[in-house]
């Protein structure tokens, strides 16, 4: 597994800022009222005055008379589902990134709003399926995970869409799945990872979180820094990203004279998509927002949100809980438990 710094260089040298930002009005830790922008968010502010993921992901544009014939793209195509928003990218055949707005009750934990049983989703009844909305060609398959070596790992995890059965389907869609290393990863501290941002919701009100896929260059022997990754199926198809990242965004009243008044924590962590040992501290994945939007070529929050949020770290303990189940893996009734934990 590469080092935190290897980790931190390779965010550091890849990618190039563009894209949208955030819009959501919050406040400092000295209480400054943060500017919303008027670009197309990821997160705006709702008609109740509470933050939630938007309902639109990309504005169209009026084509110029070159293209009147058709435009080539690149074109990321917007998928809106009951739990999450995501954009999938075409080229790699996964999604770009995928957002989720989790709260207690969301995840029926909640004493106050307690959850609809008859509703509730079941992930024994769902399977993984290729997803019809996208043009054939452009698809992810079944096929291309067969045999490949890798899970298929859910970006919006299953355990993220519980309150009911077709949102709890929607994750399994292969537009919200990337291949995924497993044993060391996607079944255990990635998964675990995904743990700890559920748990965030019993100290914030509301939580953000952003998955995205990257793709980080590695400095070889000759001193360049390369880009290489796997291509699976056949022909190849599906690309393996090298590494993946969490971004949260959370937030709660800074106190409770003044619950408007928001108090915000994010941060960022890049995991390589590759075994983990147990003990690895969650703190030695942490980056800056801003190598992963270079990375991405994303804008996640703007720049008045992140100089005035506190770190995740602070506000909360980064420390992911690891459960292994070696002794239940040599029991074939519990496979089907552990190769997905999430």
């Amino acid at each position: 597994m590469p080092g935190s710094a290897v980790v931190h260089a390779a965010v550091f040298a890849a990618g190039a800022v563009i894209g949208g930002g955030i819009a959501a009005a919050v406040t400092s830790r000295r209480r400054v009222a943060v500017p919303v922008q008027t670009q197309a968010p990821i997160v705006e502010v709702g008609a109740a005055g509470h933050a939630e993921i938007a309902k639109h992901v990309s504005a169209g544009t009026l084509l110029p008379p070159v293209l009147k014939y058709g435009n080539p793209g690149p074109i990321v195509d917007p998928l809106i589902r009951k739990a999450y928003v995501a954009a999938y990218d075409r080229r790699l055949r996964h999604p770009a990134w995928t957002a989720e707005h989790l709260t207690l009750a969301s995840l029926g934990r909640s004493r106050l709003v307690p959850p609809d049983e008859s509703e509730k989703g079941d992930r024994g009844k769902s399977t993984f399926v290729e997803d019809a909305s996208l043009p054939t060609k452009f698809r992810s398959r079944l096929t291309d995970y067969a045999r490949s070596g890798y899970d298929r790992g859910h970006m919006v995890p299953a355990a993220d869409a519980k309150f009911s059965q077709e949102a709890m389907d929607e994750t399994f869609l292969l537009s919200n799945i990337a291949p995924q290393v497993g044993v060391g990863f996607n079944r255990h501290y990635w998964a675990y990872l995904e743990d700890w941002c559920r748990r965030l919701t019993t100290n914030f009100a509301d939580v953000y979180i952003f998955t995205i896929p990257l793709y980080l260059p590695r400095l070889e022997a000759d001193g360049k820094w390369r880009v290489t990754h796997e291509v699976i199926g056949s022909p190849p198809n599906v690309s393996v990203p090298t590494h993946f990242a969490k971004v949260v965004l959370t937030s709660r009243p800074s106190s409770p004279s003044k619950p408007d008044v928001l108090e915000v924590s994010t941060g960022a962590f890049v995991l390589p998509n590759a075994p983990i040992p147990d003990g690895a501290p969650l703190e030695s994945f942490v980056v800056d927002i801003e190598h992963v939007e270079r990375s991405a070529g994303l804008t996640l929050f703007s720049d008045e949100l992140k100089s005035a949020s506190k770190h995740i770290c602070k506000t909360a303990k980064c420390e992911v809980i690891v459960k292994r189940f070696d002794d239940a893996q040599k029991r074939p009734e519990m496979r089907r438990a552990i190769s997905s934990p999430k």
